[in-house]
């Protein structure tokens, strides 16, 4: 295991703390709000910057065709080309977390963001569309592993509750940004879609701003130093195979983050008999589930051994639910929107225990003195899993229809099975390492 709950309490120690306790609010006691502090500053940043990234998201392709004038397959290619292009600075945007500290360097990202995404309204061409949208992904992808070391360094003993808390908070402000989006949609105006992008550019700003109240956090390499560990090399997580191996594992189940948002609406208006209001429905179950049961997820995911075991499960659910979605093939539209409704909530479900998971051995099986590299690694699988999505969800469950969501299913079963084995492969070769660092020479 690379982290502890000693070294949670170290990394804690860098946080600020009152010199009494005040009385707390029901929302605090009844974990809906965190105690007043760094931890509250970071979540109301969090939920500016996705109300924007939200808004944008949602009315992105239509700003793109209507107001810019590319076709829908220009847009389709130059996103695909900005999606890789990112996944380029996840972990060199990590590795500057954790030379310089990870606040200041996403504060840094944040303006940069603002930047890129303002330069959006300048776009007149496919050429300079894809080199716009590649600056926005790649200053993406950088907050993205910027972030994580910043959340790990004010989280506190139990990281994955806090950040469980933290994606309860997106997935309500990317909801909001969305509902805002419609009525931007409703106007359909150049005027119209260019406040959407600047609206979306200025949260970057405000975010940023609400960052600088943060405390600034050492960098990793200076705390690890001050320990007396030997700091990673450049590109030291690269060399950690077996963290490597989970990161892959991870990538698979992150596919299914996109089932119920590419796969799903095409199943339902394509494939079944089901109503399509449905599809605004679904999105609807799936954010109110998260933000309501998410944080309860991670209660018994407290080190790598259980998020192995989550992960497991979560496979298992994926399996049903999508099993239960494919069922709506061919039967009556009753029967169609019932089992949709169900295989939602169960995939849904797995959800919540992957993300559970995923975040425990982000944080635990990565080095104190490193956490930014392996956050930006951590990034860069997700990444990728979202730039292969549309594809392999087409094949799988579009292309090939029943057999395809079945076979699906069993992929994430597959790779739920094997992540308890490559987390304890992990360990030991943490603990190895850690032998060979303290023998005497």
């Amino acid at each position: 295991m690379r982290t502890d709950r000693t070294s949670d309490q170290a990394l804690d120690d860098t946080v600020p703390k009152a010199a009494g306790r005040p009385r707390q609010s029901g929302l605090v006691t009844r974990g809906l709000l965190p105690e007043r502090g760094p931890r509250r500053t970071l979540a109301l940043a969090t939920f500016i910057s996705t109300i924007g990234s939200g808004l944008f998201m949602t009315g992105a392709a239509l700003f793109f065709t209507r107001s810019v004038g590319l076709s829908v397959t220009q847009v389709g290619l130059g996103m695909g080309v900005a999606a890789l292009v990112g996944l380029a600075a996840g972990v060199p945007a990590g590795r500057v977390a954790d030379r310089y500290g990870p606040r200041e360097t996403y504060l840094a990202i944040q303006c940069v963001q603002a930047v890129a995404m303002a330069a959006l309204v300048l776009v007149r061409s496919f050429g300079m569309f894809v080199l716009v949208i590649s600056l926005t992904q790649l200053a993406s992808s950088a907050g993205a592993a910027a972030r994580g070391p910043l959340t790990r360094g004010l989280a506190g003993a139990d990281p994955t509750k806090y950040r469980s808390y933290l994606r309860a908070v997106a997935n309500l402000a990317g909801a909001c940004g969305a509902v805002m989006a419609g009525v931007v949609v409703q106007v359909d105006t150049r005027g119209a879609y260019v406040a959407l992008v600047l609206a979306n550019a200025l949260s970057f700003l405000l975010c940023a701003a609400v960052v600088t109240r943060l405390p600034h956090l050492p960098p990793l390499g200076e705390r690890d130093s001050a320990s007396g560990s030997s700091p990673a090399g450049r590109w030291g997580v690269l060399k950690d195979r077996p963290y490597v191996v989970v990161t892959g594992l991870d990538s698979v189940l992150s596919l299914q983050g996109h089932v119920l948002v590419l796969a799903l609406p095409l199943w339902i208006v394509g494939h079944s008999a089901a109503p399509q209001w449905l599809v605004g429905a679904c999105a609807v179950v799936n954010t109110l589930i998260v933000v309501v049961f998410q944080v309860r997820a991670s209660r018994g995911v407290v080190d790598n051994v259980s998020a192995g075991r989550v992960a497991v499960r979560s496979g298992v659910a994926f399996l049903l639910g999508m099993a239960a979605i494919s069922i709506a093939a061919g039967v009556p539209r009753w029967l169609a929107t019932i089992m949709i409704i169900i295989g939602v909530v169960v995939h849904t479900i797995g959800e919540l225990w992957h993300t559970a998971a995923s975040f425990e051995l982000s944080f635990g099986l990565a080095p104190a003195h490193a956490q930014g590299q392996y956050s930006g690694l951590s990034a860069t699988g997700a990444g990728l899993a979202s730039s292969l999505a549309p594809s392999i969800l087409g094949l799988f469950c579009i292309t090939w229809g029943v057999p395809g969501w079945l076979a699906l299913g069993g992929l994430f079963v597959l790779a739920g099975l094997a992540m308890p084995y490559a987390v304890r492969w992990a360990e030991q070769a943490s603990t190895a390492a850690a032998k060979e660092t303290t023998a005497p020479a």
